[in-house]
C-alpha cells in the first residue's frame, strides 16, 4: 500500500472519530455546519465485501432530522465515496437547509485542474486550466448534469494529484481556487438548495469521489481513472454478476421500405424478420437487437407514424404499451424469442419523464393530470413537451408499473432510456408552487426518483435473465454523471455520434478517458437520421467502441457490400479484448471540424496493445511520427491488420505511412 493509499485507508477508518475533518458544508436553520461534529453520533454500520468497504454513520442533526454519512473505500485504489443524506422523521417540519456543499483542500504547488466539457455544444472539448493563473467555476441548472458541463476532474497538485467526481443527475456547482500553494476545491448539488423538509421527506448530497494518485506525468492519472471506474463503478452484465464485457447492436428500422423518423416508426411485426434472418445469414449477428422510440400506441389510441410532427415518436409519449397496430397480440413477444432463439438479446427504449396527448392518458390511462407539467424552456402545444413529475410518489408506482409490465411482459433484456427536455426551470417554477424555502426539493425528489427507477428496472430485467444495467441516454450524452454510471452505460455517448467520423474520433480522443464503456454508429452521415451513409474500412475503425451499433439496409439498400460489412465486424471482434485496457492518445485533440491532422490512440492490455492511427480528408503530410510510452522492450513483435510496415525511429518511436487522406492503420502490437 502506497502512502497516499494509506492515508486515505487511515481516512476512512477514523471516520466515526473524526466527524470534524469532514468536508460536508451546510447550513440549516441560522447556524453553519463545518464538517459533522457537532451531530450527535447514534451508531455506525459497517459492510465489507471484497475489496469493497462500507461504513454508514448514523447521526442526529436535531429532534426532527436524522442523517447518514455514507463512505465507500476501495483499498486497492485508495478511492474514497462520500454521500450525506438527511431524512425527517418527525411529525413537524424541520428547520430550513439553505446549502448543501463539500469544501476540500489539496496541498501542492502548480495546482491544474484537467477535464472535458459536456455534450451538447461543447462536443466534449478538453480544458486544461492552471489554477495559479485564475480560479475556475462551473454552474449547470439546466436540468441534465453532462449536457453543456461534465462533474468529472483531474486536479494535478505537487507531484501528484486527485481525481475528483460528482455524482449526481440533476444541478451542480464545481468551484477551484488556489492560495499559498493549497487548492480549495468547493462543490455543491442541488447547485442552490434552499428548503425546510416536511414529515417523511429527504435530503441527499452528490456522491463526490477522491482518488489519488502519486504521478502527475503522462497518461498515468486517465489509466488509473479507467482502471477503477471499470472494477469498481460499472455496473455488472447479469444477476450472476459477471463483469459488463463490449457487445454489438443491430438497428432495424431504416430496412422497412417504410418512412421512418428518428426511432422505430416503421417497424412492425412484418418488418423485422427479413431484416433479421438477412443479417444473420450474413454473418452479422449482433449481441442485441434494437428497438427505438415510437413502439407504443399515442394516449389517443393511434399509432405513431411519423407522418407528421403530431404523430412522430416526440409526441406520442407516455402510454407504454405497445402499439396495437404494430404489434396485434403477443408479436412484440415473438421478435423477442426469435432473437432468443437466434442467440440475441432485445433492448427498447423508454422516456418516463416526459408525457404527450396528457387528456387523453387522463381518460384512457387514468394518469392524473397533477401529474404533468408544459415544459417552460420550450414552445409547448396540446400535443408535446409536458413533464411526468416522477418524484410524485403516485406518479412514481404508475409510470414504473406500466413500464416493468411492457419489459416482463415482451421478455426485454434491456432498457434504453430517453431525457428530452431540459428541466430546470420548470424544477424552480414547481418549487415556487409549494411556497416559500422549496427551492431545490422538486429537483432531489425527481433525480432520487431517477435512480431508484433504475434500481427497479435493473431489478425486473435482471430477475429474469436480461440486464443488470440500463442504457444512459438523455439526448445523446446528457445523464452521464458517476452516480447514473453505476448502473447505465451509454450505448451512444452524444447523438452528434450518429454523424461525421471528424466528430467520432474527437470525441474518443477526449471522452474515453472519464467514461470507458460507450458506443457510437458505424456510418458517416451528414445528417443524424439519414437512411444512407458511408461505411468502409475508415469508418468502421473510427467506431470501434466497447458497444458496436450497426444500423444498415440489409434488404432495401442494393448497392450494401456484405464483405466491408463483415471485416467490419470480425476485425471488431478482435479488436474488442483491448477495448477495455489503457488509453493513451499520440496526437493533440482536434475538434470534430478540423480533419486537417492525424489522429492516434492505443489501448493497451498486459503485454499487447493494439494502435489505431488516421489520416483526415484535409491533412497533407502521409507519415506520421508517434511516440508510444507504453513499449518498454526492446523486441516488440508488430503485426500491421494491411500488411504494411512500422519503421523504428527510436526506443519508443515509430513512422507511419499512409497511402492518401482518409486512411486508416490499425496495428497489433506484442511483447510490449
Amino acid at each position: 500500500m502506497d502512502e497516499l493509499t494509506k492515508r486515505a485507508a487511515e481516512k476512512f477508518e477514523g471516520a466515526a472519530k473524526n466527524l470534524k475533518d469532514s468536508p460536508f458544508v451546510f447550513i440549516y436553520g441560522d447556524k453553519e455546519y463545518r464538517g459533522l461534529g457537532d451531530l450527535g453520533l447514534s451508531g455506525v454500520r459497517t459492510e465489507n465485501r471484497p475489496g469493497l468497504s462500507v461504513k454508514y454513520i448514523d447521526l442526529r442533526l436535531d429532534d426532527a432530522v436524522k442523517a447518514t454519512l455514507k463512505l465507500s473505500f476501495w483499498e486497492k485504489y485508495g478511492a474514497l465515496e462520500q454521500t450525506l443524506f438527511f431524512e425527517n422523521d418527525s411529525d413537524k417540519n424541520s428547520l430550513v437547509f439553505k446549502k448543501l456543499a463539500v469544501r476540500m483542500e489539496f496541498s501542492g504547488d502548480m495546482p491544474r485542474v484537467d477535464g472535458i466539457m459536456g455534450d451538447h455544444d461543447n462536443f466534449y472539448r478538453p480544458y486544461s486550466h492552471d489554477l495559479t493563473a485564475s480560479d475556475l467555476h462551473f454552474f449547470n441548472n439546466s436540468g441534465r448534469a453532462t449536457h453543456v458541463t461534465f462533474p468529472y476532474f483531474d486536479l494535478r497538485h505537487g507531484k501528484g494529484g486527485t481525481l475528483l467526481a460528482i455524482g449526481w443527475a440533476g444541478s451542480w456547482r464545481s468551484d477551484f481556487a488556489m492560495t499559498d500553494c493549497v487548492t480549495v476545491w468547493e462543490a455543491a448539488t442541488p447547485a442552490d438548495i434552499q428548503t425546510y423538509l416536511k414529515p417523511g421527506e429527504k435530503l441527499r448530497s452528490a456522491l463526490y469521489l477522491t482518488l489519488p494518485y502519486p504521478d502527475r506525468r503522462g497518461e498515468k492519472s486517465s489509466n488509473l481513472w479507467r482502471r477503477w471506474f471499470i472494477e469498481c463503478n460499472m455496473p455488472r452484465a447479469n444477476a450472476a454478476g459477471d463483469p459488463l464485457k463490449p457487445f454489438s447492436t443491430a438497428f432495424f428500422a431504416y430496412d422497412t421500405g417504410r418512412h421512418n423518423t428518428d426511432g422505430s416508426m416503421a417497424e412492425s411485426r412484418d418488418s423485422w424478420r427479413p431484416s433479421m434472418d438477412k443479417m444473420i445469414s450474413e454473418g452479422l449477428k449482433t449481441d442485441f437487437r434494437w428497438i427505438d422510440a415510437g413502439w407504443y400506441s399515442a394516449p389517443d389510441g393511434s399509432s405513431p407514424d411519423g407522418s407528421c410532427w403530431e404523430k412522430d415518436w416526440f409526441n406520442t409519449v407516455g402510454t407504454w404499451e405497445p402499439d396495437k397496430t404494430k404489434w396485434p397480440g403477443k408479436s412484440l413477444l415473438e421478435t423477442t424469442e426469435y432473437a432468443r432463439q437466434n442467440g440475441m438479446k432485445t433492448l427498447m427504449w423508454f422516456e418516463p419523464e416526459r408525457v404527450a396527448m396528457v387528456d387523453e392518458l387522463v381518460k384512457n390511462y387514468g394518469y392524473d393530470p397533477s401529474w404533468s407539467r408544459i415544459q417552460l424552456s420550450k414552445k409547448s402545444d396540446n400535443h408535446h413537451r409536458y413533464s411526468n413529475n416522477i418524484g410524485d410518489p403516485e406518479c412514481y408506482k404508475w409510470t414504473s408499473e406500466r413500464i416493468k409490465k411492457t419489459l416482463r411482459e415482451n421478455r426485454i433484456e434491456m432498457y434504453r432510456e430517453d431525457n428530452n427536455i431540459d428541466a430546470g426551470a420548470q424544477w424552480r417554477q414547481m418549487d415556487a408552487e409549494e411556497g416559500e424555502d422549496r427551492r431545490g426539493i422538486t429537483e432531489m425528489k425527481l433525480i432520487c426518483a431517477h435512480y431508484a427507477l433504475w434500481d427497479e428496472i435493473i431489478e425486473c430485467t435482471s430477475g429474469y435473465g436480461g440486464c443488470a444495467f440500463v442504457d444512459s441516454c438523455a439526448s445523446g450524452g446528457g445523464r452521464n454523471d458517476l452516480e447514473s454510471m453505476k448502473r447505465g452505460v451509454p450505448l451512444l455517448r452524444s447523438d452528434f455520434d450518429r454523424t461525421t467520423t471528424g466528430i467520432r474520433l474527437s470525441m474518443t480522443t477526449a471522452f474515453n478517458k472519464w467514461i470507458p464503456f460507450c458506443g457510437a454508429c458505424t456510418r458517416e452521415q451528414k445528417g443524424q437520421i439519414d437512411l444512407k451513409g458511408v461505411t468502409d474500412k475508415y469508418v468502421w475503425r473510427a467506431s470501434y467502441l466497447a458497444v458496436l451499433n450497426t444500423s444498415f439496409q440489409y434488404l432495401h439498400d442494393p448497392t450494401i457490400d456484405f464483405d466491408v460489412l463483415r471485416a467490419g465486424f470480425e476485425e471488431w471482434k478482435r479488436v474488442k479484448e483491448y477495448l477495455l485496457g489503457g488509453f493513451y492518445v499520440h496526437t493533440p485533440w482536434r475538434s470534430g471540424g478540423d480533419v486537417s491532422g492525424f489522429v492516434a490512440f492505443s489501448y493497451v492490455v498486459e503485454s499487447k496493445a493494439v494502435l489505431f492511427a488516421f489520416r483526415q480528408e484535409n491533412c497533407r503530410e502521409s507519415e506520421l511520427k508517434l511516440r508510444l510510452p507504453y513499449l518498454n522492450t526492446a523486441d516488440p513483435v508488430f503485426e500491421d491488420a494491411d500488411g504494411g510496415s512500422v519503421e523504428k525511429c527510436g526506443a519508443r518511436a515509430r513512422k507511419l505511412s499512409f497511402p492518401a487522406p482518409r486512411t486508416s492503420r490499425l496495428i497489433y502490437i506484442d511483447n510490449i
